[in-house]
């Protein structure tokens, strides 16, 4: 069931300036057997993508229903296609997380990346994007998010990337769903800071020109020079820059982190570090707590 406008405005308000994070629960085909590897999940204990998309909704199920995981610390939570259409202890998983954990329910609409050209890697064309938001808005989602890559410190195809993603998240933004704008740079590049310079000249010029009232969020790679994007933040269309942690070890993320101060986490491999499928109830917990107190300390 979609929202209605007073729902909408108290999840705008707590992403825009409540304290916390954006806990990011959207692997996607090809990274979830990889996950499940290091939730202890092996490719032999499931036959095909249904059985996969089953073990992956597992994972992501006990993560949710934790009591760890809620409002207290966690703003939001990005969800995969597959998550958003699938329930959690019976209640539909957007639903779920609004009014069980008081978190705000995002979904990934990218289809994945087109091969590297320019240095970059586009998204794929999504030519069924506005029947997804449709079924967004009817599920209770606020927001989405949808990923880029920049490898290497390439103009022409930063350009690239940056058209692209402002292009979809005004399609999404008429649609009446805040759109994560995620244009990652690729941690172990070797231009990384020089590519971040040119990226963030990218996104302030597409910032300028969006129509007045139109709100975006930003995900972005922790920048090597420390507050480079506040002034990304600070824009009037922003609703708030979130960091993604890339590849970085979750003490590693958080302490990157705490040096930008305008920047809140929206981590996935660090959220779940450390977390497997035999451990007990108390130690899971645990470990989950242990990374979502790390990462709530450092985006405060």
């Amino acid at each position: 069931m979609a929202q209605d406008t007073s729902i909408k405005q108290a999840q705008f308000d707590r992403i825009a300036s409540g304290n916390g994070f954006i806990a990011a629960l959207d692997q996607s085909g090809g990274s979830t057997p990889k996950a499940l590897k290091l939730y202890g999940v092996n490719e032999d204990a499931y036959s095909g993508d249904d059985e996969m998309f089953g073990e992956i909704h597992k994972m992501r199920s006990r993560i949710i229903t934790s009591p760890v995981f809620g409002g207290e610390k966690i703003l939001g939570a990005i969800l995969f296609e597959k998550t958003m259409d699938g329930a959690i202890d019976g209640t539909p998983t957007a639903t779920y997380l609004w009014e069980t954990c008081s978190v705000v329910p995002f979904l990934k609409v990218d289809k994945g990346l087109a091969d590297e050209e320019n240095g970059v890697q586009v998204m794929k064309p999504m030519p069924e994007l506005d029947a997804l938001l449709a079924r967004a808005n009817e599920a209770g989602i606020f927001g989405t998010k949808m990923r880029s890559v920049i490898k290497v410190a390439n103009a022409a195809g930063i350009k690239a990337v940056v058209a692209q993603q402002f292009e979809v998240g005004k399609q999404i933004a008429a649609a009446g769903l805040v759109p994560i704008i995620e244009p990652e740079v690729d941690i172990h590049s070797a231009t990384k800071a020089e590519a971040e310079d040119i990226l963030k000249s990218e996104i302030t010029a597409q910032l300028d020109a969006l129509p007045e009232g139109t709100k975006v969020a930003l995900k972005l790679t922790l920048p090597d020079v420390a507050g480079l994007y506040d002034d990304l933040a600070d824009h009037a269309a922003v609703v708030r820059v979130v960091a993604l942690s890339g590849g970085y070890s979750t003490d590693e993320a958080c302490e990157k982190l705490a040096t930008n101060a305008k920047m809140i986490a929206s981590f996935s491999r660090a959220l779940t570090e450390g977390l497997n499928v035999e451990m007990s109830v108390e130690d899971y917990n645990n470990a989950l707590g242990s990374n979502i107190g790390k990462i709530y300390q450092a985006s405060l």
